[in-house]
């Protein structure tokens, strides 16, 4: 093991993934000459060379459509954007084309293919550059959509997408970037679909993913100081998700309380609280209560930034509500 930057194990994935097969190539905005927005690609182009490390205009439709074409012919691309706020405008390529060619073309047309950069908010960057899209792209079948959490399962997880034959969204935060996390020396990978339990407890299951888990951690250490033990499930990856994990600790803890970072309607945790009730509902000691942003275009303000996002407070004040505490 050796503790290195969360850019650097995502680097590391691309760079023993494009060593090992050439059909994989990086395309994406500032990704060559400037080593990345974000220092991800440090290097690369040194490596690979300009055909397989290609700088794209600020142009995301009509990049993504080029990869997804690539895709559709052989090559497996990774497709940079330096922010998923710039994204939408790829949405018609990732939504119409990648998800669904496979169903259109009977199973001719496999489309492997990763998107992936900075999703979720970051600071004082408002509205418009602070979106999280893990419900977004979880909605459309044809896709699979991942936010891990740190160095470890960044890496394992991005290898996976990369040989994976279908479309695969690859969600980091940038606040996350120079996030440092204990990374073995081998190669290994991480299924897809399957969660991680981070930490043990039989009193209340938290549910989170991303970067927001540390504050479902954070609350967990809070909690643990007046005896209450939480057993705190990291998804990994939101479609799929781990849904058999949840239910075996609900079935265990008889609570569930659901900490993300993005919006409440039409959201991961609205699936998971419906899942919970209508496949352990006779666990239950409690509703299934959940810690969101708040239902507004996000801030720019830093007070009403607090108040916009989930805290530990909120969420241990949460927790004990549904213990019956407070």
């Amino acid at each position: 093991m050796r503790t290195i930057q969360f850019r650097e194990a995502l680097r590391e994935a691309m760079n023993e993934e494009m060593r090992r097969d050439e059909s994989v190539y990086l395309m994406g905005e500032e990704v060559a000459e400037y080593n990345g927005a974000y220092k991800v690609s440090q290097g690369m182009l040194d490596e690979f060379g300009p055909k397989r490390v290609i700088d794209t205009p600020i142009a995301e439709l009509g990049f993504a459509g080029i990869a997804v074409g690539s895709a559709m012919n052989g090559l497996r691309p990774i497709v940079e954007f330096m922010t998923w706020n710039f994204a939408i405008l790829a949405a018609d390529q990732i939504i119409n084309s990648a998800a669904k060619m496979l169903q259109m073309s009977g199973g001719q047309y496999h489309v492997p293919i990763v998107f992936r950069g900075g999703n979720g908010q970051a600071g004082q960057l408002a509205a418009t550059h602070s979106q999280s899209f893990e419900a977004f792209y979880a909605h459309v079948p044809g896709l699979k959509v991942i936010t891990p959490s740190n160095p470890y399962d960044a890496k394992g997880l991005l290898k996976a997408a990369i040989r994976d034959d279908d479309p695969v969204v690859f969600l980091e935060s940038e606040k996350m970037y120079g996030e440092k996390g204990e990374v073995p020396e081998g190669e290994y990978l991480l299924p897809i679909g399957k969660a991680k339990t981070v930490r043990k407890g039989d009193d209340v299951t938290i549910v989170s993913f991303g970067k927001i888990i540390k504050v479902a951690e954070a609350a967990a250490e809070e909690l643990a100081k007046e005896g209450i033990e939480c057993d705190v499930i990291d998804l990994r990856t939101i479609r799929p998700y781990d849904h058999e994990a949840i239910i075996e600790s609900v079935k265990r803890t008889n609570r569930c309380v659901i900490v993300e970072e993005s919006w409440p309607m039409s959201s991961i945790s609205s699936e998971i609280a419906y899942r919970v009730q209508k496949d352990a509902f006779d666990y239950l000691d409690a509703p299934v209560r959940r810690i969101t942003q708040s239902d507004t275009p996000f801030p720019f303000a830093p007070n009403l930034i607090q108040i916009a996002v989930p805290t530990v407070e909120k969420t241990v004040r949460v927790i004990k509500e549904s213990l019956y505490l407070v």
